[in-house]
């Protein structure tokens, strides 16, 4: 009788951060859809122009970039966020990376608090910090990489266009998390990666 293969492949939990984050945005999607979004009103979602003196309000800007309005916008930053995370998080480190998210988000909510109205809710900011983090894992030494350029243009640049156009979009979300993607990037590789190359 001919030998049994055994199965050699495995499951790997390839980029931890990345993956617990989506988990726990799932999670909290699910605890909004069974109190039939009192959920995301009253816990999730970074309000503009708060009372500083309630401490909801500092929570809130903290649980924001946890929570999404629903499946479609929880899909599709995740699908962005599981293509380049796990690369920007094998680059930078799994504790980095932590720190990137936490300071990005919650200095992202402070600032919505202060000067914008609305709310605001949902990782996009995040997840256009990981895009422009990603452009910057092939640079090297004396050069910029065109694609590094061309990502900052096409997402930054077509953020600001449509902060002009009124939607339920907060591009300014969206733009801080890509500055604060330029930020790191150029951080990382002036002081941390500069040995490598």
């Amino acid at each position: 009788m001919p030998a049994k293969h055994k199965f050699k492949y495995k499951l790997s939990y390839n980029c931890p951060v990345v993956l617990t984050y989506a988990a726990v945005c799932l999670v909290m999607l699910g605890v909004n859809w069974i109190t039939g979004g009192w959920w995301n009103q009253n816990v999730m979602v970074c309000w503009g122009h708060p009372s500083f003196l309630d401490p909801m309000t500092y929570v809130r800007c903290l649980t924001y970039f946890f929570g999404h309005s629903g499946w479609e916008h929880y899909a599709s930053n995740m699908l962005l966020m599981l293509l380049v995370g796990p690369v920007v998080e094998e680059k930078y480190g799994s504790g980095n990376l932590i720190f990137m998210i936490l300071v990005t988000g919650v200095a992202s909510g402070l600032i919505h608090c202060i000067f914008f109205t609305g709310g605001i809710i949902g990782a996009s900011g995040i997840v256009f910090m990981m895009i422009i983090l990603s452009a910057f894992t092939n640079m090297k030494k004396g050069e910029i990489p065109l694609t590094l350029i061309l990502v900052a243009a096409i997402y930054l640049g077509r953020e600001i266009v449509n902060a002009f156009t009124p939607d339920t979009v907060s591009q300014f979300g969206h733009i801080i998390g890509g500055i604060f993607g330029l930020f790191w990037g150029i951080y990382f590789f002036t002081t941390k990666f500069r040995s490598q190359y």
